[in-house]
């Protein structure tokens, strides 16, 4: 990875150093629209880059170990509380639910109840479902929900704190199934009291659509590389599940960031300015869906985009006021324009059609075809290269998706600048609307670029000659048909949808598990803990649950 980056840094500089080329320089205004996006990319490409090389093998050490391995002294007696710092703590699994699916929250549910280490497992319902809350009963669940949905996510996560009081918690979305040791594995790293939160990947199992495995994969090289790569600069963000937080750490700032739908970074930034530390942890310790729609995804996007332009516009990280060091007012700047590059390609598509329809182009006439692919291959091509080197091969759905975001990225931008506030939606939450009602802009552009392509053509072959703008504008015109076939694929699975059998239901493990989750054993909150506009609710023992700790109670 290290050499290909190197080899990738040399291609970056190279490229830049061609488009800054006073010689080079053509026509202002295609040339201005390349030198725009370009700069954007290639500054993002060259951070990207240093932060790899940050990197180092493992966050944890000889205190993460140490701790670790007294994180359950009493194991053998079958107590499973853990301890730091030789007393005992508590911990809360928050998973946040708004109307997803009752069996996709059950998955979710049943494993967080099952994992390792004393803890209790709430489900924060803002979608007020009576048949969640009967699941959460059978489960072995704490249920809670709340009568309004102010501050959306952050919110209700804030009005769980103010019921739950355990030390340390987890936050989980509903689709997110935890592995067996996530506490466990997490914990230990509090074992430094300036810790604020430890966060892992998200990592994906629905890679069944066009859709589902473009959004997956673009974030591989972000999780598996970038993340732990700002380690070394305290600069890692928490993404807003499949992450453990030290209660003290969100008391200081206040609670969860409830000012932005993207909360998860914007409380992260806070802990950051505090003084507090964090921990990126690139194991694996839950999994959960990506968006499967157009629609879903789509949504997902504008919403992670609006965070991001937020911190640029109302918090910008540059800022003398913002109580950073400078690596993370870099890291945090770069997470504010990331999105900026996927509003670039927009600049870029319309490059060549200036030269087709006016003959305006962005570089001299002495400069070749091949002259050009040779430069922009030590750029583009090395990007590739390193995508194909974190996925393990070439995923032309990540290609797509990048290309075609650009409307979903303007408008975050727009909505960022005229303060209008975009609603909360769940990732991967979609609606059976036609993917065509998000994506007008897209097949405009995909037919203006088809008949663009037409029209160049037509000119190639008058004037003999093959030219760079034809073949780049057709380029762009088969990504966006890529993306307008699953647009039509998927429109045509909506409107005939197949009959799927029911999942069997989960079969309980065979081996040796720990049983946790005992609010049977624990004291309600009292009375003056609950608000009025709130409802509790705590397990009863059913009769699946006195087998399983019968059960567990034979094995110990």
């Amino acid at each position: 990875m290290i050499l290909l980056v190197l080899i990738a840094t040399i291609g970056i500089l190279a490229y830049a150093g061609f488009l800054l080329d006073p010689g080079h320089r053509g026509d202002w205004l295609p040339y201005s629209m390349v030198i725009v996006a370009e700069s954007i990319l290639v500054a993002q490409a060259l951070l990207a880059m240093w932060t790899i090389l940050s990197a180092s093998a493992d966050p944890r050490d000889f205190a993460y170990n140490d701790a670790a391995g007294r994180l359950m002294p009493h194991a053998r007696d079958g107590d499973d509380t853990m301890h730091l710092h030789g007393a005992p703590v508590l911990v809360d699994v928050f998973i946040t639910v708004y109307g997803e699916d009752i069996e996709t929250v059950r998955r979710t549910v049943r494993a967080a109840v099952a994992m390792r280490g004393a803890h209790r497992t709430w489900i924060l319902d803002d979608g007020r479902s009576d048949a969640v809350r009967e699941m959460a009963s059978d489960e072995g669940a704490w249920y809670l929900r709340r009568l309004s949905s102010n501050g959306a996510k952050a919110g209700n996560i804030n009005h769980a704190l103010s019921i739950a009081k355990g030390e340390y918690f987890v936050i989980l979305d509903a689709d997110f199934v935890p592995r067996p040791e996530l506490l466990v594995e997490m914990l230990p790293f509090f074992v430094r009291d300036d810790l604020a939160f430890v966060q892992s990947p998200q990592a994906y199992g629905n890679l069944s659509t066009v859709v589902a495995r473009g959004a997956a994969y673009m974030q591989t090289v972000f999780y598996r590389f970038i993340q732990p790569g700002r380690n070394r600069f305290n600069a890692a963000f928490c993404v807003g599940t499949n992450v453990m937080f030290r209660r003290t750490a969100i008391d200081d700032i206040g609670g969860m960031c409830t000012d932005s739908k993207s909360e998860d970074v914007w409380t992260s930034l806070h802990l950051h300015e505090r003084g507090w530390r964090s921990v990126f942890l690139p194991d694996v310790l839950a999994v959960g869906e990506a968006p499967e729609t157009i629609e879903a995804y789509s949504k997902q996007q504008l919403r992670w985009a609006t965070g991001g332009f937020e911190i640029l516009l109302q918090h910008n990280p540059l800022s003398p006021r913002r109580r950073l060091t400078t690596d993370q007012r870099i890291q945090y700047l770069v997470t504010a324009t990331f999105y900026l590059t996927g509003i670039c390609p927009l600049l870029l598509l319309l490059v060549p059609p200036l030269e087709i329809y006016f003959d305006l182009r962005p570089m001299t006439l002495d400069v070749t075809v091949f002259t050009w692919l040779l430069y922009y291959a030590g750029f583009y091509v090395m990007q590739i290269v390193l995508a194909w080197f974190a996925v393990g091969s070439f995923r032309w759905e990540t290609l797509t998706l990048a290309t075609v975001s650009f409307p979903i990225y303007s408008k975050a931008l727009w909505n960022v600048l005229t303060g209008k506030d975009v609603g909360w939606h769940v990732t991967g939450s979609a609606s059976r609307r036609s993917p065509f009602e998000f994506i007008i802009p897209q097949v405009l552009f995909f037919v203006f670029l088809a008949l663009t392509t037409a029209v160049a053509v037509w000119r190639d072959v008058g004037i003999g000659e093959l030219t760079l703008a034809t073949l780049w504008n057709a380029t762009n015109t088969v990504i966006l048909g890529a993306f307008v076939v699953t647009a039509a694929r998927e429109a045509h699975a909506i409107a005939h949808p197949r009959t799927v059998e029911a999942a069997p239901e989960p079969v309980t493990p065979t081996t040796p598990i720990t049983i946790v989750a005992r609010p049977e054993r624990m004291p309600a909150p009292t009375d003056t803990e609950v608000p009025v506009a709130a409802s509790v609710a705590a397990p009863p023992l059913t009769r699946r649950r006195r087998a399983q700790l019968a059960e567990a109670g034979a094995r110990s």
